[in-house]
């Protein structure tokens, strides 16, 4: 089995960084590619990003309520 780390993405030129508003799914969940992972606030918006790969949630690397920079790893994904 392959881990997958999954980060924090980009939206908008000017998007630094992101709070995690609330995880959709919690470690042992089976994710499917496509399917909303999580709620990050970001420039006064809050969005849901979606999984980038199917598997399952092994870890959540960044918690509810932290403020994580664009780029930097958020959750850990276990891969077919």
């Amino acid at each position: 089995m392959a881990e997958f780390t999954m980060v924090l993405p980009q939206y908008g030129m000017g998007m630094q960084d992101g709070e995690i508003v609330r995880w959709l799914k919690q470690p042992g969940d089976a994710v499917e590619e496509g399917e909303n992972l999580v709620e990050v606030e970001a420039a006064k918006t809050t969005v849901e990003v979606p999984s980038p790969v199917s598997g399952t949630l092994l870890r959540i690397i960044a918690g509810e309520g932290e403020t994580i920079d664009v780029r930097e790893p958020i959750a850990v994904i276990e891969t077919g």
